[in-house]
C-alpha cells in the first residue's frame, strides 16, 4: 500500500486501536494545536481535528468535505486499501453516514421522515413503560447485589427503543445485540472484523426478508418500500439497517453508562437533579458533553485543498480527517479551564458535538437525547443510593477508539426509594 506523507513538527501520533485511555489520547493530541497528524490502524495517515471550532469550521463546508472514499479518497479509488483493513466497513458501506451532496440528501431523506419529531413523540409513552419495566426487574436484586447494570439496563433499553422503531421480531432481538457491538471494535484481527460485517449483514437480510412478508408501520417497511420504489438500490437497503441498529444503538448506550459513572461519582450533583435544581436535560448535555459516546468519527476527505485562515493550517486534496469529538467536548476554549471536569451546572454543557454538526449530524440525535433523560432520571429516582460497585478506574472500556463506553457497569442499586 502507497502511504501519503506529512510534513509537521510533531511525528505522527499512532492511534490506539484498543481505546484504552480515550481521554487520555484525546489530550494527547489537543497538546498538538487544534489538528494532529495521526496514523490510524493499518499505518493509514490521517488529520485528527480536535479543537471544536475547528470541526464546526470544516464540517460546515460541505461543498469541501466528503465522507465519500468512493469519490474522493484517492488511496481507496486507486485500490491501495487493503480489503482486509480492518475499518473498512466504515468507508465501504454506502448509506447517508458516507454519502455525499445529492446522494447523501437521498438516502438521509427516509431516515430523517422516521425519526421525525411526530415519530420521535410517539415513542415516548412506550420509552417510559420499558424503562419502568427493566426498573421493576432490577428491583429484584438485593440492595447490596453486585449487577451488571450494562447487561440489564443501558444496553437493552435502547436496542428494544430500535427495536420498535424497525419492529424487529423477538426472535432477533438476542441476535442483532450480540452482533452489532463487534461492528464498533477497533482491535479486532482483520478475519474477526469480517467475520463482524458478515453476521450483522445476514441478519440485516433476515429482517428485510421477514418484513417484506409481514408489512407494518415502521421504518423497516418504509425503508422496503422506497427499494421497491427505486429510490434506493440493495446495498443501500442494507446499509440503511446497519447505520440506525449500530450507530443508532451505541450512541445511547454508551451515554447511558457515562451518566451513571459520573452521577455516582459526584453525589452533589446528583442531589441536584433529584431535588428539581438541575433540569435533566442539562445532566444529559454535560453527559454528552463531558464524554462523547463517539470519540472519534471516521472519515472525511478533502476534496480539494482546504485553508484554514484561524488555525493556520492546510489540508490538502485527499487528505484523510477524522473528528475527535471527545476532545472537542472538553475544548479549554469553549468550556474554560473547568473543561475536564463534569459539571452538570456549567452553562455551556449543550454546546458539544456528541451528535456532529452540519449536514451530517445523526437524525436520532433527539431521540437519543429523549431515552437519555427518560432513564437517567427514572433510575435514580428509583434508586438515589445506586453506586458503583468499583472503583470507576477499574471500569474496562470497549476495545475502540470510535465508540467510547464500557465493557460492563458493576453497580449496587442500595436501597429503594420510599
Amino acid at each position: 500500500m502507497t502511504a501519503q506523507t506529512f510534513v509537521t513538527p510533531h511525528p505522527a501520533h499512532r492511534i490506539d486501536p484498543t481505546g484504552s485511555d480515550i481521554q487520555g489520547e484525546a489530550a494527547v493530541l489537543a497538546e498538538h494545536g487544534p489538528a494532529a497528524r495521526v496514523l490510524l490502524p493499518g499505518d493509514i495517515p490521517a488529520w485528527a481535528v480536535t479543537s471544536q471550532d475547528l470541526a464546526c469550521r470544516l464540517l460546515a463546508r460541505k461543498d469541501a468535505l466528503s465522507k465519500d472514499a468512493r469519490q474522493h479518497w484517492p488511496a481507496y479509488i486507486r485500490g491501495e486499501i487493503p480489503a482486509d483493513w480492518p475499518l473498512r466497513i466504515w468507508v465501504d458501506v454506502v448509506n447517508a453516514l458516507t454519502a455525499h451532496d445529492v446522494d447523501h440528501k437521498r438516502l438521509r431523506r427516509p431516515l430523517a421522515a422516521a425519526f421525525s419529531a411526530r415519530r420521535v413523540r410517539a415513542l415516548v409513552p412506550h420509552v417510559e413503560t420499558i424503562t419502568r419495566q427493566f426498573l421493576d426487574s432490577l428491583g429484584s436484586a438485593g440492595p447490596d447485589t453486585t449487577i451488571d447494570l450494562k447487561k440489564a439496563f443501558t444496553w437493552q433499553l435502547p436496542l428494544l427503543v430500535i427495536s420498535r422503531l424497525f419492529h424487529v421480531p423477538d426472535h432477533l432481538h438476542v441476535a442483532f445485540r450480540d452482533a452489532s457491538g463487534a461492528l464498533f471494535a477497533t482491535n479486532l484481527p482483520p478475519a474477526e472484523a469480517t467475520a463482524a460485517r458478515h453476521r450483522i449483514n445476514d441478519l440485516i437480510t433476515d429482517l428485510i426478508r421477514y418484513k417484506r412478508a409481514l408489512p407494518g408501520e415502521d421504518l423497516t417497511t418504509d425503508l422496503i418500500a422506497a427499494r421497491d420504489a427505486g429510490e434506493l438500490s440493495e446495498q443501500e437497503l442494507q446499509d440503511a439497517f446497519l447505520l440506525v441498529i449500530g450507530a443508532g444503538h451505541e450512541t445511547t448506550v454508551n451515554a447511558l453508562g457515562h451518566g451513571v459513572v459520573n452521577l455516582t461519582a459526584h453525589p452533589d450533583q446528583l442531589a441536584l437533579a433529584l431535588q428539581g435544581h438541575i433540569p435533566w436535560e442539562r445532566v444529559v448535555e454535560e453527559t454528552l458533553r463531558f464524554e462523547a459516546p463517539v470519540a472519534t468519527v471516521l472519515a472525511r476527505f478533502a476534496v480539494r485543498t482546504i485553508h484554514d485562515e484561524p488555525s493556520g493550517l492546510t489540508f490538502e486534496q485527499g487528505d484523510v480527517i477524522v473528528m475527535n469529538y471527545a476532545a472537542a467536548g472538553r475544548d479549554v476554549t469553549i468550556h474554560g479551564d473547568t473543561a475536564g471536569l463534569f459539571d452538570i451546572t456549567r452553562a455551556s454543557a449543550h454546546r458539544h458535538l456528541a451528535f456532529g454538526f452540519g449536514a451530517h449530524m445523526c437524525v436520532g440525535a433527539e431521540l437519543a437525547r429523549i431515552e437519555a433523560r427518560i432513564a437517567l432520571q427514572a433510575l435514580f429516582t428509583r434508586f438515589p443510593h445506586l453506586s458503583l460497585a468499583v472503583d470507576p478506574g477499574q471500569l474496562r472500556p470497549l476495545a475502540s477508539f470510535i465508540s467510547n463506553g464500557h465493557e460492563e457497569l458493576p453497580v449496587r442499586l442500595g436501597a429503594p426509594a420510599r
